[in-house]
């Protein structure tokens, strides 16, 4: 400790020991880095890795953002303290003389009672949904295929269009309203709506039953309503599944997956020598299912008018008429075309609408009824249109020239497969009301049209084996078309007078509900109603239109093999049928949720059902084009010159339309 205290004093008088200790003591500031200025603020290198590059902004209150809107009220404003010994003495004077000095004769300036006049807020519905849909498909398969070194005879086969447009002009008498146009605008809408309650009026007042074509089938029903499932003419109690009629399309179907394994499997099939021609096997349809809900309610008001109009128009046409060589053998498991017009009118009631009144009377609890309104209001007309048009057109005229070969062959000239699909769901806003201040329009109406030209001829050459087989039918021709209305049709009931008290207030913007409208038993239970208010008419349409159209006219000839073994214990099978012309269409219309529709004005209701068949024997035969010569000069073995070379020029032509064209590519097949 001395020599501790030696050694200071030393160091503070004469500074030869621990000099750097004492220059840190004697210090005023620091010797390593400048001082930061501003204390407050964070040194730029560290207010750079702050995500909040603001962070000392200022603080603000805090604001919810809801905006406050009194309604209705009614307050008195009280009397200050001092005044109750007023109050106090002028009941002492009003007990002591009989004199009525009573408030209608005295009021105190501070008791004043204010009353908010208000206007009903009205808010904005729905608008319109128009919603048109076109699909259109137009196939040309048209193939050529010769197995032998021999020329090539071209075959004209534009008759088959021609005969297909005039099957489709005489299937066109069974759907009358096939020809109504897309539109958009109210007046064409309610034009259409005229012309076919025009028709369907004549048919019922005149009990038509036939159009009288004369056809295999021509059937007519009629009337305010119909119910039930109709097939080719007449009704029935079972519908037929599709899939029960599919013609088996051969190896023409698409290829299954194989099942599953858990060890190697392996097969051993030995050289053979079969031929395999599938010319047909066409798929040709039409899918469209519309539900339309536009605007879901319990209950309806209508001012003016209630039209109700329901259409099915089914027709198929088709030829099938083959000539087929003697050396051939029929198919054991052939059939002839079916055709079939399958209809269906279902109503039902939404579940639920039929037990309207309150359950509360069952256990003797007083009726609950709404206090309290919010109204919707939609000016003019408002339409829910939903249209939908599907077209098919499919050419697959195949002309061939088949031997056989020695090995296992598989020819598919066939096998299209043309769909068009279209689904539409329609939810609509959900409300307890809906006033309609017009007229209503509530319109599904389906049209079908299936054509098959299915004409084939199949020849064999003098030398030609015997023992083949071949499948000239199985074709299928299916229109099924429904109609299912949600809403029974005896809720129609007459207009109470409120619903027009109910109009005035709504127009005047009258906050208060009328009673009467609180009190209808079908709003018994709620507490409040969600009105929709449309000024105008209200239009509800639904159409479908298909046609389906497939030209399958083929032309096969069998030839001898040049090596006489490839002809021996050959199996031949030709297949120039099962097609499928197939339209579907299905309308789910949801007219109520309830059981009530009021009505100020008439309800007009009109259905039809038409349905039409023809059988088509033609005898039209294929012509040889005019450069068949050319072609089999141009493909024969003598040597060309310079003379004929110039006449063998081929053109196959720029139109690859459906209707007239033939396809440049003339192997479009598959051979395996």
């Amino acid at each position: 400790m001395h020599i501790d205290k030696i050694s200071d004093m030393i160091a503070h008088f004469i500074g030869l020991f621990d000099t750097v200790i004492e220059e840190a003591r004697l210090r005023t500031n620091y010797s390593e880095g400048p001082a930061h200025s501003d204390p407050d603020r964070l040194p730029d290198d560290e207010a750079a890795k702050l995500l909040d590059k603001n962070y000392d902004v200022p603080l603000k209150d805090y604001d919810p953002g809801v905006n406050y809107r009194a309604g209705y009220y009614d307050f008195d404003y009280l009397q200050p303290h001092f005044a109750r010994m007023v109050e106090h003495d002028m009941q002492r004077l009003a007990d002591a003389i009989p004199v009525d000095i009573s408030g209608v004769n005295f009021r105190f300036p501070g008791r004043l009672s204010f009353e908010e006049e208000y206007e009903l807020v009205v808010h904005t519905g729905p608008g319109s949904v128009i919603a048109h849909v076109a699909q259109v498909n137009i196939l040309q398969d048209d193939d050529y295929l010769n197995m032998t070194d021999g020329p090539y005879a071209w075959r004209d086969t534009s008759f088959v269009t021609e005969r297909t447009v005039e099957f489709y002009n005489e299937a066109s008498a069974f759907t009358p309203f096939a020809g109504f146009q897309r539109t958009d605008s109210y007046d064409a809408l309610q034009a259409l709506a005229k012309s076919a309650h025009d028709y369907i009026d004549h048919a019922r007042e005149n009990d038509v039953t036939s159009l009288g074509t004369g056809a295999d089938q021509d059937f007519v029903l009629a009337g305010n309503d119909i119910h039930g499932l109709y097939i080719n003419g007449s009704i029935a109690s079972e519908k037929p599944m599709l899939d029960d009629y599919m013609p088996d399309r051969g190896i023409a179907k698409p290829a299954e997956e194989p099942e599953k394994s858990d060890v190697s499997l392996h097969e051993d099939s030995p050289a053979g020598n079969s031929l395999d021609v599938a010319a047909g096997a066409n798929v040709v349809a039409n899918i469209a299912t519309l539900v339309n809900t536009g605007v879901m309610t319990s209950v309806t008001a209508v001012m003016g008018d209630y039209h109700q109009i329901d259409a099915i128009t089914q027709a198929y046409i088709y030829s099938d008429r083959d000539e087929i060589d003697s050396v051939f053998t029929r198919s054991e498991d052939q059939a002839a075309t079916a055709a079939f017009n399958i209809a269906s009118f279902e109503r039902s009631v939404y579940p639920g609408a039929e037990n309207t009144e309150n359950s509360s009377q069952e256990n003797g609890e007083p009726p609950i009824f709404p206090t309290a309104w919010r109204v919707s209001v939609l000016e003019g007309d408002v339409s829910f249109v939903h249209w939908i048009e599907q077209y098919q057109f499919v050419s697959d005229n195949d002309t061939m020239t088949i031997t056989t070969s020695g090995a296992t062959v598989s020819l598919l000239t066939g096998g299209n497969a043309a769909l068009n699909i279209a689904n539409f769901l329609g939810i609509g806003m959900q409300y307890d009301l809906i006033i309609v201040g017009g007229n209503v329009l509530d319109m599904n109406i389906i049209s079908q049209i299936a054509v098959l030209y299915d004409n084939d001829w199949a020849r064999a050459n003098p030398d030609a084996p015997e023992g083949a087989t071949i499948q000239s039918g199985n074709n299928l021709l299916w229109n099924d078309a429904a109609i299912h209305n949600v809403g029974s049709n005896d809720r129609f009931e007459t207009m109470p007078d409120y619903m027009n008290q109910t109009v005035n207030a709504i127009n005047e913007r009258d906050p208060n509900m009328p009673d009467a409208l609180a009190h209808d038993v079908n709003f018994a239970g709620y507490e409040g109603l969600n009105v929709l208010y449309i000024t105008g008419n209200l239009y509800d349409v639904s159409i479908i239109k298909q046609v389906s159209v497939l030209g399958d006219s083929d032309d096969v000839t069998q030839a001898a093999a040049k090596v006489l073994e490839n002809n021996e214990d050959a199996t031949v099978h030709i297949d120039t049928g099962s097609n499928a012309v197939v339209n579907l269409a299905q309308i789910v219309d949801y007219d109520s949720f309830g059981s009530t529709t009021y009505v100020a004005g008439g309800v007009y209701s009109d259905a039809i059902l038409i349905q039409g068949g023809i059988i088509e024997n033609d005898t039209s035969q294929p012509q040889q084009g005019q450069l068949a010569n050319e072609v089999i000069a141009f493909l024969h073995d003598d040597p060309a010159t310079i003379e004929n070379e110039s006449n063998g020029v081929i053109n196959a032509g720029h139109d690859l339309s459906w209707s007239n064209g033939h396809s440049a590519d003339v192997m479009q097949a598959v051979t395996a």
